[in-house]
Parts: C-alpha cells; sequence; structure tokens
C-alpha cells in the first residue's frame, strides 16, 4: 500500500509535515499504551515537549518538562532544568522528538533516575540511530526536519533555517 504524500524524502532527508507528526504521536501513544502505563509524561524541551504534550493527551496522563540543550551542533548535551520532584515514586515516560547517539536521552534518564521514580522507560518520534529507546514510532537514517523546525523568522521575515538549506536542496515539499 502507497503512503500518502505527508513527508518528502530525497538526499538522505525525511521533511516532516504537521499531518504526518500527528500519526506519529498517535503511533507513538498506542505503542507506549500496549505496553506500559505512565503516571507522568516529560518531554525534553525544546523539541520533546511536543511530541510528549500530544502522547500525555492521549493517554490522558500529566506531563511535565525537563531542558536539554546543546551549545554547538554536535556538541555534548546539558542540563539546563531538571525534572520536577514530583515524578518520585512514579511510573514516567521520558519524551524526545529524535534520537540518534543516545546523548540526550542517557543524560535525561540519570536526571529522572535521580529523583527515583518508581519506573522509567524512553520514547521517541523518530529513531535515528543506533541508540535504543523503549519506545519510537518512525525509524529512519535519514536526517529529519520537522515542521517547527523547518523556518525561523530573520530579519522580520520567515526563511528557511541556514542549516537546513542544503539539505533541502532538490527536495520537494509534501
Amino acid at each position: 500500500m502507497k503512503r500518502p504524500i505527508a513527508a518528502s524524502q530525497s538526499r538522505g532527508v525525511l521533511e516532516v509535515d504537521w499531518p504526518f507528526f500527528g500519526e506519529i504521536c498517535r503511533a507513538l501513544a498506542l505503542k507506549v499504551a500496549r505496553a506500559y502505563e505512565p503516571e507522568v509524561i516529560l518531554g525534553i524541551a525544546k523539541a520533546g515537549v511536543i511530541p510528549g504534550v500530544v502522547v500525555a493527551t492521549i493517554l490522558q496522563a500529566e506531563f511535565s518538562s525537563m531542558a536539554v540543550t546543546r551549545q554547538d551542533a554536535g556538541g555534548e548535551p546539558i542540563l539546563v532544568a531538571g525534572p520536577p520532584a514530583s515524578i518520585r515514586g512514579r511510573r514516567v515516560l521520558l519524551v524526545d522528538e529524535t534520537c540518534d547517539t543516545g546523548s540526550t536521552l542517557k543524560l535525561a534518564l540519570n536526571e529522572v533516575r535521580a529523583l527515583r521514580p518508581k519506573e522509567v522507560r524512553t520514547a521517541v518520534s523518530f529513531k535515528t540511530g543506533g541508540y535504543a529507546p523503549d519506545f519510537h514510532a518512525f525509524e529512519t537514517e535519514n536526517r529529519v526536519i520537522l515542521p517547527w523546525d523547518r523556518e525561523i523568522i530573520a530579519e522580520g521575515e520567515l526563511v528557511t533555517r541556514p542549516d537546513y538549506v542544503q539539505w533541502l536542496k532538490g527536495t520537494s515539499t509534501g
């Protein structure tokens, strides 16, 4: 069965649109619901908050967030804001948008485990590398461009993110 045009794949790029991303979130929520019953969904800010909120809403679970960033592309992740103390003794699902090496999830997991939840599992929308979270909705070796990441505002105008321009050359939008 041919998949409807929802994302374009070309030259190692998977450009995700909003409808496809919604389907990915629904698929992730279903996978989680079949094997785990989290009390708290903990989204990793910034981008992991978006699928985290959607999954939490579908699962009718509490939502919270923590923040991890990278100062340089490809650099090591740095904790900006840790998880809330309210996860202590509870079943937690840690959610991020993509996972390649797992460095962000590993850092976040260490912080979550320090608060001694009852149980913690990991989930991502897109698995793009060797690290295996407990749950993922879609696996690809392509670079993933998410709908909220494609454009930024520069000099008062929406423009394609400069670091994505080369990736997007020759691709068509779905």
